[in-house]
């Protein structure tokens, strides 16, 4: 991976007045061999976005730095120095932009609410501006018809907070804890469906270990206490919301990246199952009671410093839903030089993989059928698929764009995801990667 994947979609300062090529291509999808009706009435439709990704105003009307802000400022960290200071200007264009939710006929948006644009220092001081604009958001879409969707933490800790160990320092918990309550007793009167965290490994690993994203840590030492921490809060995050938020419907999401031995042997196998602890069951085996993957994954034993009497139950909870999230595979062989997983992902480019996005990523449907029935070994309530989608180049024609790398994306992920349906899987929704 390199620094341009530091961002999925970071947006480039383009207008968010214009539509999405990748909801357009869903949209078009359907046909006599993909029908919408295939997945029944009651199967919810919607598109998800991130606060730091599309909002901007970044300095305005109170919001406090991010990690985010203070990493994309910080030269070189990011391809061409881009930031999201502007994005797609989401903070003063978002009636345009639920506008064009409610004219593709999707009926959720998940978005999420940025920290520090609520509690400018992380903690204590309320930015009344910012409660203000989410107030606005959640009105616009019920106004139109548009179910809101919250993702609490995407990522984007206050810049105070993480000056103070961030998720490295256990107060997170606490700190975490005054943030969703407020979020709880503010909108939850009209917004019903929650997510704690957006991909904790991603922004643990990420942002702690390989020093990729913000807040740019290196290293076991701040990855292992950030991993311990965001689990506690996941946890922690979904019994305050169950207790504040009447006839709520409390979820998380969790990113699955298969892991595949690049040979059949017993080496790549082992790397294989490694690699599969590390990017897949860090958080779903703690939340559901199974305790961390250690077994699997020895470096992992090195949490127990961090662990106080009381967590493994801290650590549970029993989410009515959990967000599936999953663009694509890795396939591995053995490389006892690689800290942790002693596993090296063999390129797509080495494999002759026939199609690859922007990202690098294999192009790969029955990935999200494999991942779907991943999940479903952990008896969880309700599973929705609260990201997925690709990244390919855009090339405008006469004012177009003729999207058929996309369109044919969609139509073979969203397949794969009504075999699993079809097979019982309780598959109750779908959110396209992203509006903007």
């Amino acid at each position: 991976m390199n620094r341009r994947s530091a961002l999925k979609t970071l947006s480039l300062g383009l207008l968010s007045t214009l539509v999405n090529d990748q909801l357009l291509a869903l949209e078009n999808l359907f046909n006599d061999e993909l029908k919408r009706g295939d997945f029944g009435k009651e199967f919810l439709w919607g598109v998800a976005t991130s606060a730091y990704q599309i909002e901007g105003a970044y300095n305005l009307d109170g919001r406090g730095m991010s990690v985010w802000d203070t990493f994309s400022h910080t030269d070189g960290k990011i391809k061409h120095n881009q930031t999201g200071d502007t994005a797609c200007d989401f903070y003063h264009k978002y009636p345009a932009d639920i506008s064009i939710i409610k004219e593709l006929n999707f009926k959720a948006f998940r978005f999420s609410l940025s920290w520090s644009r609520i509690l400018p220092t992380g903690k204590t001081i309320l930015n009344q501006k910012g409660i203000d604009f989410y107030q606005r958001v959640i009105d616009e879409c019920l106004e139109r018809g548009i179910e809101p969707w919250i993702t609490l933490y995407h990522w984007d800790l206050p810049q105070d907070l993480e000056d103070r160990g961030g998720w490295k320092n256990r107060e997170v918990v606490d700190w975490f804890s005054e943030y969703v309550l407020l979020c709880a007793k503010t909108f939850g009167d009209r917004v019903k469906n929650w997510m704690v965290l957006n991909e904790p490994f991603a922004f643990t690993a990420l942002g702690y270990l390989l020093g990729m994203h913000a807040p740019g840590k290196y290293g076991l030492k701040n990855f292992i206490p950030a991993v311990h921490h965001a689990t506690l809060c996941q946890g922690t995050g979904g019994r305050i919301l169950r207790e504040n938020v009447k006839n709520g419907r409390i979820g998380t999401t969790q990113t699955i990246t298969l892991a595949d031995p690049y040979e059949q042997n017993e080496k790549d196998t082992a790397a294989a199952k490694r690699a599969d602890a590390f990017l897949n069951r860090i958080f779903i085996e703690p939340m559901v009671g199974l305790g961390y993957p250690v077994a699997d994954l020895p470096a992992l034993a090195r949490i127990e410093k961090y662990m106080h009497p009381g967590d493994p139950d801290l650590m549970k909870f029993d989410f009515d839903f959990t967000g599936v999230q999953t663009y694509t595979r890795i396939m591995v062989k053995h490389a006892g030089i690689i800290p942790v997983i002693h596993a090296l992902p063999v390129s797509p480019k080495k494999r002759h993989v026939k199609q690859i996005t922007e990202m690098k990523w294999e192009v790969y449907p029955e990935g999200i059928y494999r991942a779907l029935k991943f999940y479903d070994k952990y008896k969880l309530k309700e599973i929705y698929v609260t990201e997925n989608g690709a990244a390919f180049k855009d090339i405008l024609t006469e004012g177009k764009i003729h999207d058929k790398d996309r369109i044919s994306f969609f139509t073979e992920y969203l397949k794969q995801v009504l075999k699993a349906k079809n097979e019982g899987l309780n598959i109750k929704g779908y959110f396209v990667w992203s509006l903007l």
